[in-house]
Order: C-alpha cells, then structure tokens, then sequence
C-alpha cells in the first residue's frame, strides 16, 4: 500500500469509532496518532492520557504536554504503580503485560461513566515483528492499534509526522525505563533512578538514540553509530565516565553496534557475539 492509502485507511478506522483515548507518551507514535485523531474526529472527541511513574523518562514530560497542547488537547495524567506488583518488578519476560494491564486498567477506570470510552494505543506495523508481551493486555482490555490496523510502520509515521511538521517526526525513539534491564534482574526506584540520571546526562551532552542498559553494577551505553567516534575524545571520555561512576556504576562500556530497536529482546532469540567494549579502561 502506497504511504496515502495506509493514511486514509488510518482516517476510516478513527472515523468509524468515533471517539478516542488515546495512551499518549509523547513519542513518535502516540503523538502522531493524537494528530491524525484530532484532525479526523476533532478536539472534543479525542482524549489524551499520559501515565506518570518511574519508568517514563522524566526528561519527556513537559515536551510531551506541550506538544499535545499546541495541538488544543489537554493531557490527562495518572500515576501508574507498576513497581509495587513482584510480577512486573521481578522483571520476567512477559513484563510489559503486567504494565500494559495496569495502565489500561487504569485509563478505563479514569473514563468510567464519560462519553469517550474507546482505548487506542500508538502500536505501529514493525511492532508485529518484535517480542511485544504487552499486545495481549491490549487485547484482553479491548484496547485498538490503529497505526497498527492501517498497516504504519514507524518510517511511515516519521515521513507524515515530518510532512505535518509535528516536532516529533525526527524524534529519538521513546520507551520506558524498565526495558533497560535484562530479563531476570530486579528492577526498583533507586535502579530506575541510575538510568534515568544517566540517561538525561548523555542527552546534555548532545548524544541521541541513547539507550542506558544497567546490568548490576555495570553500564553499557547505546547511541546513535555514527557518534561513537565522539568518544575517541580523552575530555568528552573522561567526563562521561566520571559521571556516570557518580551515579553508582563500577564499570561503564560502550556497545560497538550502538544503539537498535530491540536489543532487549537479542537475548530472547538466537546467541549473538557481544561488541560491547569497556571506555573507562580505554586508552586513545
């Protein structure tokens, strides 16, 4: 399908439902998919719901509240609590379903009794070929994918966000802290904490596509390939190091292949060599 039929065909499934909530984050999705909404049904049939924890990168609040507002949408905010459920916390495979649940679980007792009850979420296409645990919570609080249901993939939606002049279009791409820790590790406040520090410090530095993956004591940073060059820099090295060390990390590495979508879920498929190479102890 050519780029305008998936956006028409996108326009048709919001038009038949009539009205939507939307789980909005503010990322390159969900932002989209609030746009085309409100395009298409209008401000007053569109919800926006933002759920708060540590798990969302604190970094994107503000920008995500703004950019809904700029479009006339208020942003509804609730608090989720995954961290305190030993299903989530002790962080197994299936993780995101218990999130997904809660959040849902959540945004349809929030709109109880209202007159906007469909929930939408901003899932694209290239989801689909991913390992996504949360899509069965989804389909278990009748929750629709619309970017999904359109056949959108997430190039897709960049290309028309940026044809839109949403500021999101060239976004890095946004998940939640907890998909930094690898299956079987313990996630709780203080760990969230370390990696969202850490993460905000690399983004100061002007690093994007950054991913802080904690592994007990240790580090290893994810940013865009084509800036590991960057780090050859003894200065920008050194102070990125001592930061990070700040913030409670023993040993701080670089991952070669540098950042890519789904490098969580490596280890859920076939072995593969690792690259990831210790810059605390590099001399260059």
């Amino acid at each position: 399908m050519t780029l305008k039929i998936k956006y028409n065909k996108l326009k048709s499934i919001l038009k038949q439902m009539g009205q939507v909530v939307i789980a909005y984050s503010g990322g390159v999705d969900s932002t989209f998919l609030l746009k085309a909404a409100t395009d298409e049904l209008g401000t007053g049939n569109v919800k926006a719901i933002l759920a708060t924890s540590p798990s969302y990168p604190s970094r994107e609040f503000k920008r995500a509240i703004e950019v809904a507002r700029k479009m006339g949408v208020n942003v509804d905010l609730i608090e989720t609590k995954e961290l305190e459920d030993p299903k989530f916390s002790n962080n197994p495979v299936n993780r995101c379903y218990f999130c997904k649940f809660e959040l849902f679980e959540k945004i349809a007792a929030l709109i109880s009794g209202q007159d906007i009850h469909n929930m939408v979420d901003g899932s694209n296409y290239d989801d689909l070929s991913d390992h996504r645990p949360g899509m069965l919570a989804l389909k278990e609080r009748n929750v629709r994918s619309p970017l999904q249901e359109a056949g959108l993939t997430k190039a897709d939606i960049r290309e028309l966000s940026r044809q839109m002049r949403l500021p999101t279009w060239e976004k890095d791409s946004l998940a939640c802290l907890s998909s930094r820790f690898p299956y079987g590790e313990k996630i709780d406040l203080k760990k969230l904490q370390m990696v969202d520090e850490a993460e905000n410090f690399l983004v100061s530095l002007g690093f994007n596509n950054i991913r802080a993956r904690h592994e007990k004591n240790t580090l290893r940073i994810e940013i865009t390939p084509g800036q590991i060059k960057l780090l050859l820099d003894d200065e920008l090295r050194i102070r990125l190091v001592k930061k990070m060390k700040e913030i409670g990390y023993t040993y701080i590495s670089l991952d070669l292949e540098g950042y890519r979508q789904g490098s969580l879920n490596e280890t859920t498929k076939k072995p593969r060599h690792t690259t990831g190479l210790t810059i605390d102890r590099l001399s260059v």
